[in-house]
């Protein structure tokens, strides 16, 4: 099996998905407690509960992530695992009775399949239910309509997915990785920048969005492009304890592998966005080092949501482009 971000002690992963429909959630389970961070780079964020994540703020710990297709409707799916948490009296406890806090974020994945159906909280359940440590990869969960390389349109783009990564320290600290790519560029592998999914040009291969860019005429149709329709959505976890302030550092260095691995990244037209989860099964490691591996990971899952997926929706992936 895979390294996965599940080889974090205290994390399970579920996916469920409706692949008529193209849409899917995926849920990152910390039914323990996990200390939760996030960072936004993105233009066109759509998320739940993130202002509970900021350091100044008075809970710390969280039960769950949930990654969601459908833009801002998916946020709905969350509702699904807060019911599964609520059953089990899983939450963060006040006078009257425990509360789950279940932060979460949405991918666009409206234009691949169907633009009238997206996850919901029978989802969002679902994905709780089939939580384990195995995870599955590529057009799975929240990657089911996840797609790449969209400048040139939907007939130029190609699958994306879910991609999971880790990494174990001498220490015995693990440092592990999810992401989802549904981004406005091309995936890129770190080593050496070879174009893994993108924008495919009309005679074979990839057109290069960075090249594409840089064109008169793709920059004067630019002014007519939305925003908010691609976003890479991504949680980073170790079992090294850390503060809520030292979470979202590591957050913050993990975002180094976006433009690592995506060209562009953080775009007025991407809600990028990375959570951060801490279940302090192990000593503090210093954050200097969680977040400069965390980066690396996160780009090895990242270069997995393209290596992963399989075509869907009339648009090929990476095995099927040649890529």
């Amino acid at each position: 099996m895979s390294p996965a971000i599940t080889d974090v002690p205290g994390l399970l992963v579920g996916h469920a998905h409706d692949t008529a429909a193209l849409t899917g959630c995926t849920v990152i389970l910390t039914p323990a407690g996990a200390v939760g961070a996030v960072d936004v780079r993105g233009g066109a964020p759509g998320s739940r509960e993130t202002d509970l994540l900021d350091p100044v703020a008075t809970v710390s710990v969280v039960h769950a992530v949930a990654l969601c297709g459908g833009s801002a409707f998916g946020l709905a799916a969350a509702g699904g695992v807060v019911e599964w948490l609520r059953e089990r009296n899983i939450g963060y406890e006040t006078r009257v009775r425990r509360v789950p806090i279940v932060p979460a974020a949405v991918i666009f994945d409206l234009a691949l399949g169907s633009a009238d159906r997206w996850a919901d909280a029978a989802l969002g359940y679902a994905a709780c239910v089939a939580a384990d440590r195995h995870v599955a990869e590529g057009s799975v969960g929240v990657g089911t309509g996840a797609s790449v390389g969209k400048l040139l349109g939907m007939q130029h783009a190609m699958k994306a997915g879910v991609g999971t990564w880790s990494e174990t320290l001498a220490d015995g600290t693990v440092i592990g990785a999810l992401a989802v790519c549904n981004a406005l560029g091309d995936i890129r592998a770190a080593a050496d920048g070879r174009i893994l999914a993108g924008v495919r040009a009309t005679e074979g291969g990839f057109a290069d969005t960075m090249h594409l860019l840089r064109r008169p005429d793709v920059q004067q149709r630019m002014a007519g492009m939305l925003g908010g329709e691609n976003t890479t959505l991504a949680v980073v976890a170790t079992s090294a304890h850390l503060t809520k302030a030292e979470a979202t550092k590591m957050a913050q260095m993990a975002q180094d592998a976006l433009p690592r691995t995506i060209r562009p990244a953080h775009t007025p037209f991407d809600g990028d966005m990375v959570f951060a989860l801490a279940t302090g099964r192990q000593r503090s490691q210093h954050v200097a080092v969680l977040g400069a591996i965390a980066a690396e990971v996160l780009a090895c899952a990242i270069e997995r949501c393209a290596t992963q997926a399989t075509s869907a929706g009339g648009i090929p992936a990476a095995d099927d482009a040649g890529g």
